[in-house]
């Protein structure tokens, strides 16, 4: 543990006002991720020292130090709630352990990081503009950039259950940003301003349904019809539109459950997304990709769908 908080003063945690006590688990983070490996190092560390406390309590010894385990086990939580989750932690055992060491720690309190880090009150749900703006400007840039890489990742997984390109997409973009940065090809201000480019240009996609007159459902099957591709670009958004709409219709007004794992069903819905493409004169060539985007995509919200009793 001294070799990660090698040079950081964090004494103030303990004999600070309550503003320094609050703002010093943010300082704490920002240094511990600036080191190779140090949000790994830091969560094995916490586990073990944490353990080797639960053991020795109620010996006087191990007692002098529960402020410093307090701290250690602050800065754990603060970072796992505010960075993105790498793996399934051992949730269990950390609260079989936390339940003995809270007994003697006294520094006991949910740390809200992004008031701890200077931001107010975050609009957190659409990565807001206002939002973004107090990101870019944290002292702590370190602390900053996984911030963003775990709100972005939480957004991915959202879309993720409704909405297959989007989210692989810009599933593709953070990972490449975050190589880059793992690479160091980019440094850390760098990598905060791309991710911010991303939230942003997530959130535009997210109100294109509504300036196209579609709904979320009807969206999703409009992006798996490869709009982006010059030879369906020709076709205009008023005819994609009309193909997402009877896509929608069509679609979950046929899917019945576990209709994945009838062939003939399958077989049912692909003649009638082919028919469908044929009608509106989608680019022969670009078809059987489209087909397959699209029933990938119909597995997405036949869950939904089936549930609501389509």
């Amino acid at each position: 543990m001294q070799n990660l908080f090698h040079g950081f003063n964090y004494s103030k945690a303990f004999n600070g006002t309550p503003k320094q006590r609050l703002t010093v688990i943010p300082l704490a983070i920002d240094h511990v991720l600036a080191q190779e490996k140090g949000k790994e190092r830091l969560f094995q560390h916490v586990n073990e020292l944490s353990q080797a406390f639960a053991l020795a309590v109620p010996n006087p010894e191990a007692l002098e130090l529960k402020d410093e385990v307090g701290f250690f086990q602050s800065v754990k939580a603060a970072m796992a709630k505010a960075t993105a989750s790498e793996g399934k932690m051992t949730e269990e055992l950390d609260s079989a352990i936390n339940q003995i060491v809270s007994k003697a720690v006294a520094s006991d309190q949910v740390i809200d990081i992004y008031a701890a880090s200077g931001i107010k009150t975050p609009d957190i749900s659409i990565l807001s503009d206002d939002f973004l703006a107090e990101v870019k400007t944290m002292p702590q840039k370190n602390l900053a950039l996984e911030m963003l890489r775990k709100l972005l990742s939480d957004e991915i997984k959202v879309r993720k259950k409704n909405n297959l390109i989007q989210s692989k997409t810009f599933s593709e973009m953070l990972e490449k940003t975050i190589r880059a940065y793992q690479n160091r090809t980019l440094q850390t201000a760098q990598v905060i301003a791309e991710l911010i480019d991303l939230a942003k240009d997530m959130k535009k996609a997210h109100g294109r349904g509504e300036k196209l007159g579609l709904t979320d459902d009807e969206l999703a099957f409009y992006d798996a019809l490869e709009v982006n591709d010059s030879a369906v670009k020709v076709l205009g958004d008023q005819v994609l539109c009309k193909i997402a709409k009877e896509l929608t219709s069509t679609l979950r007004n046929n899917v019945t459950i576990d209709w994945e794992k009838k062939e003939n069903v399958r077989a049912r819905l692909r003649i009638m997304v082919k028919n469908l493409l044929k009608k509106y004169d989608y680019p022969p060539d670009k078809r059987v990709e489209a087909i397959k985007t699209v029933l990938e995509q119909t597995e997405l919200l036949a869950q939904n769908w089936t549930s609501q009793g389509a």
